[in-house]
């Protein structure tokens, strides 16, 4: 049983729906709408303009979809037990929506102070002070957990570097990287698996003398 169906369906205090009553709602709106609807419901406001001095390597803010944030979720599996950490999260979308479905640990890594400020200011709103980001270089930062969200957050050396820090991640526990619209099949020690979404892959850590994480059970739509 994945997280979605394992996490209780209640509200956080907020009195936004989270597990499975979250779930239930956003299957019953229309895959078109699904976007504006979470964002209304969340209350997500418009992104501010992208900061004009962005590092080389780093690309402007656009918001993972509501479909991977599902597929993932689904398909890694995302439990409670784990961490998830989306690198790159800007209004804290992934993180936020991520936890409420699963109740997994999630924290965000993000460049723009603005963007950061603004998803603080989020789960303030929504009572989830469990839920934290760090403003900072993802290739920077001190990073740990057992899933990672990278919706193409950044390309060149600097997406090396992030890889590099979740290799090292990698040799100390299992860890699952969710790449939408990002290929990262020349990485040795990551094999991949197919997914629902033609847009997001998994890949499943393998290095020596660690434990792969076993895929779960998918879960039919």
């Amino acid at each position: 049983m994945d997280g979605l169906t394992r996490a209780p369906a209640k509200q956080v205090a907020s009195g936004v729906p989270r597990g499975a009553a979250l779930l239930a709602a956003l299957l019953a709106i229309p895959p078109v709408d699904r976007d504006v609807w979470l964002d209304e419901l969340l209350g997500f406001p418009p992104p501010p303009p992208d900061l004009p001095d962005l590092p080389r390597g780093a690309v402007p803010y656009l918001p993972a979809g509501v479909a991977e944030i599902l597929a993932m979720v689904r398909e890694v599996p995302l439990g409670p037990d784990d961490e998830l950490v989306d690198l790159g999260a800007g209004l804290g979308r992934v993180v936020i929506v991520a936890h409420l479905l699963s109740g997994a640990r999630a924290h965000g890594v993000e460049l723009q102070e603005p963007l950061v400020r603004l998803a603080r200011e989020r789960c303030a709103a929504l009572a989830l002070p469990s839920l934290s980001f760090t403003h900072g270089d993802a290739a920077e930062v001190l990073l740990d957990g057992s899933v990672f969200f990278l919706y193409a957050p950044f390309n060149g050396a600097l997406l090396v570097r992030v890889v590099r820090r979740l290799e090292d991640v990698a040799r100390r526990r299992p860890i699952v990287v969710c790449a939408v619209d990002l290929e990262l099949h020349d990485v040795p020690w990551l094999a991949p698996r197919s997914t629902s979404s033609v847009t997001l892959t998994l890949y499943d850590s393998r290095c020596p003398g660690v434990p792969s994480r076993a895929p779960g059970r998918q879960v039919d739509r």
